[in-house]
């Protein structure tokens, strides 16, 4: 049934205007790009498909091009005076971890020598305050016009997190969103960067796309878990920053596996290797494994990364492995 169906779609519009025809029991979504929508004939194709044996209901949903959009000729690109490079840690979801791997890894490249600035732009669950013990401290201001960034064993950062109270929720749509990331973002005296590490926010919404188009990046590190829902959207992410020509870094597994901290036995929870495995079909570097463990987490809450609280660790040195692949890619 499903080639018919696509056969129908087919009659009504070319295969560059279909995104999708997809069947969910006895209901038909097809989805069509935005600049293919033709009501007419979407009415026509949708009669003609309710005749098909089996179909109850029929969606048409339309959908922006998956091709990054220019950006419009009065909208230039974000100025962020004195760093040299951006990268952006990504992931596809919330919850694998992304927030802990970006300060950890803006660690571990001061520690292998760079200038680093840390960027929260996860603007809906900033956690950057919290992880680099700063959570409650307003920014200040010497000129009125720019912020002086955060400082921490040689980080330097900034947060949303730091104008709002953590109990209050941001109710902003996408474009008051990105607004505020541009004010925070370009409104800094960061000084000397060799490197900025921005955390993203989860998915693949207006404001990542939003930085991908306006801030010079120069790759960006996926995020994930080995469990297989976490990777389906990791692959959504690194389809993403490729539609929007952002260089992919590679893909970090993060919890990959439990040392138990009493006896070191290794515990394979969330699956092994998935992450590795994806690399390698979507022909992207693979970074390296964090494991799961209670000391990189109770550090990161306590506002002490453990590439800092351990440098010795073999946590931190993973880290450390993953950060200096980093700067050998961006060279």
């Amino acid at each position: 049934m499903e080639t018919e169906l696509q056969n129908i779609v087919g009659a009504y519009f070319p295969a560059s205007a279909v995104e999708s025809v997809k069947q969910f029991g006895g209901r038909v979504v097809v989805t069509l790009y935005a600049a293919a929508q033709d009501d007419a004939k979407a009415e026509e194709m949708t009669q003609k498909l309710s005749r098909v044996d089996g179909v109850k209901k029929v969606s048409v949903v339309y959908t922006a091009d998956k091709q990054a959009q220019p950006l419009q000729p009065d909208s230039g690109k974000w100025e962020i005076p004195g760093v040299k490079k951006i990268i952006a840690v990504a992931s596809g979801k919330g919850g694998v971890g992304k927030s802990t791997t970006a300060v950890n890894l803006a660690m571990a490249l001061s520690a292998l020598g760079k200038k680093v600035a840390l960027f929260d732009a996860d603007i809906y669950g900033p956690s950057v305050p919290t992880m680099l013990g700063y959570e409650g401290v307003a920014p200040v201001s010497y000129d009125g016009k720019t912020f002086q960034p955060f400082e921490y064993q040689d980080i330097k950062s900034m947060s949303i997190g730091t104008l709002i109270d953590r109990n209050v929720p941001l109710i902003w749509r996408g474009a008051k969103a990105c607004g505020a990331i541009e004010q925070l973002l370009t409104e800094v005296s960061w000084g000397e960067i060799d490197i900025m590490v921005i955390d993203m926010p989860p998915g693949t919404g207006d404001i990542q796309i939003t930085l991908s188009q306006r801030v010079n990046i120069d790759g960006a590190v996926i995020v994930s878990t080995p469990q297989d829902i976490a990777l389906i959207d990791a692959v959504k992410g690194v389809n993403m920053f490729k539609r929007v020509e952002v260089p992919i870094l590679g893909i970090i597994e993060n919890m990959s596996y439990y040392l138990c901290p009493k006896c070191g036995t290794r515990a394979d929870i969330f699956g092994h290797a998935g992450a590795k495995e994806t690399a390698q079909e979507l022909n992207v570097p693979f970074l390296g494994e964090i494991p799961l463990h209670i000391d990189i987490r109770t550090n990161a809450d306590g506002g002490t990364p453990i590439v800092r609280a351990q440098p010795e660790s073999p946590f931190a040195k993973a880290y450390k492995e993953i950060a200096s692949k980093i700067i050998d890619e961006l060279a």
